[in-house]
């Protein structure tokens, strides 16, 4: 029936071989034959709570029994008080909400906002941010991924990312006083020629997730804002990723106490439970909210399925110390992956804040060559398939794009299960040794 009737993302139909998944608890999960998998990546980096939470699966009951859909024009207890809660753990005073379904639709959101409230058209976005998938989305996108939707949608202008491993060929370690690394004087050199008084908003990843887990040198995010300021433009954090406890704080961007005008938010927001995204914004946009039309909107904007497993995510982080288990257990996985990569020359940089982390992976550590070419496809991009064959075989679920493994367990991990899966990752990353020298 799957390879019949269902269309795969990212897939070309013919070469799908899916593996059947029948269940979960905790950070594992177990195929149709019963082996079970530890999964290190959150599916997606979205189940936060990890699999079957109990929190979650009473909340969605309750709610199912009460009221299970709703027009989002009426008004509904957890749309509300998950509203409310935004307000709460979100930082500074970013405190009305438009709930989306996923990343991509509170992405697309967002820009639409920034140029209605600037009347202005241009938004600067990075080139290995990943934004989405729709139309909108993918313009906004700057990797490969937004190729096969082009022509895009216009405006968009382009922004190297803070990449010190890479920068400059691998000139620099620091970043942080690099013209490209260092964030202002590059995104002024690119409004130098694109005119600041044509461009809404400058919109980025506060840690770049799949495309390499580029955790910003200390100053960066401090000199957009304080760029964007000067300017009139405003600043969108785009938190899918980061936001819910994913860094070991509740938002990336806290890390640097940096508040954006509009924060986008998916994945962690539901633990995973359902479809859930969100646009949230600061009180400097109210009185424009109070005096004009939002023109924008979807059937389950709000849903009270995927709200009431939003509110139930928040209480059960706060109530079980998710954000500081995250950083803790990301103690534990920094010192344990800068371990292995001590050991395995097919590792050139181990980078990330609390769970979440990037191997990048590379043929010869001196040149820097990845393992497999930057959008490789095809044949050339066998190695990484191998590796993630090689781990499954373990019993290891591991998330890869390009050269990079991307290890984000559930924030409910422990020290025991930390250890069992960089057990398992020591003997997949033997195997990437071996496919470094062939």
């Amino acid at each position: 029936m799957d390879h019949e009737h269902v269309i795969y993302s990212w897939s070309v139909q013919g070469r799908v071989e899916p593996l059947r998944i029948t269940g979960g608890e905790g950070c594992t999960f177990r195929d149709a034959g019963g082996k079970r998998y530890l999964d290190f990546a959150s599916q997606v980096m979205n189940l936060n709570l990890g699999h079957r939470h109990p929190r979650l699966v009473e909340a969605l009951r309750r709610q199912a029994e009460t009221l299970y859909g709703l027009a989002p024009s009426f008004a509904s207890e957890p749309r509300s008080e998950l509203a409310r809660l935004l307000a709460e753990v979100t930082p500074g005073d970013l405190s009305m909400t438009l709930f989306t379904t996923g990343g991509s639709d509170a992405n697309e959101n967002a820009v639409k906002l920034a140029r209605w409230v600037t009347g202005r058209q241009k938004v600067v976005a990075r080139y290995r941010s990943y934004h989405g998938a729709t139309a909108g989305a993918a313009a906004l996108t700057g990797d490969p991924r937004r190729w096969p939707a082009e022509p895009a949608v216009p405006g968009v202008v382009r922004l190297f990312d803070p990449y010190p491993y890479r920068c400059g060929a691998g000139a620099h370690e620091a970043g942080a006083d690099c013209p490209v690394c260092g964030g202002s004087p590059h995104l002024e050199e690119i409004l130098r020629y694109e005119d600041p008084a044509s461009v809404a908003a400058v919109l980025l990843e506060t840690v770049t997730g799949a495309n390499g887990v580029l955790v910003p040198p200390s100053g960066y995010l401090a000199s957009i804002r304080e760029v964007c300021d000067r300017h009139g433009i405003l600043l969108i954090l785009d938190e899918v990723v980061t936001g819910f406890g994913r860094t070991g704080r509740w938002f990336g961007c806290e890390h640097w106490e940096v508040t954006p005008d509009i924060m986008t938010l998916a994945k962690g927001m539901s633990g995973g439970a359902a479809p859930l995204g969100a646009m949230i914004v600061s009180e400097k946009l109210r009185p424009w909210l109070e005096d004009h039309e939002f023109a924008s909107g979807l059937t389950a904007c709000g849903h009270p399925l995927a709200c009431a497993a939003g509110v139930a995510t928040i209480e059960a982080m706060r109530d079980e110390r998710l954000v500081e288990n995250a950083a803790a257990m990301g103690d534990v996985l920094a010192a344990g992956l800068t371990q292995l990569a001590d050991g395995h020359p097919s590792v050139g940089e181990v980078r990330g804040l609390g769970l979440l982390w990037g191997l990048e992976l590379v043929r010869d550590r001196e040149t820097r060559e990845p393992l497999v070419p930057f959008a490789a496809a095809g044949a050339a991009a066998q190695p990484m398939a191998a590796l993630r064959r090689a781990a499954m075989d373990r019993g290891l679920y591991l998330f890869t794009h390009d050269s990079l493994i991307v290890v984000a367990p559930p924030l409910i991990i422990g020290r025991d299960e930390v250890r069992e899966g960089l057990g398992m990752l020591d003997e997949v990353l033997a195997v990437a040794d071996g496919l470094a020298g062939a």
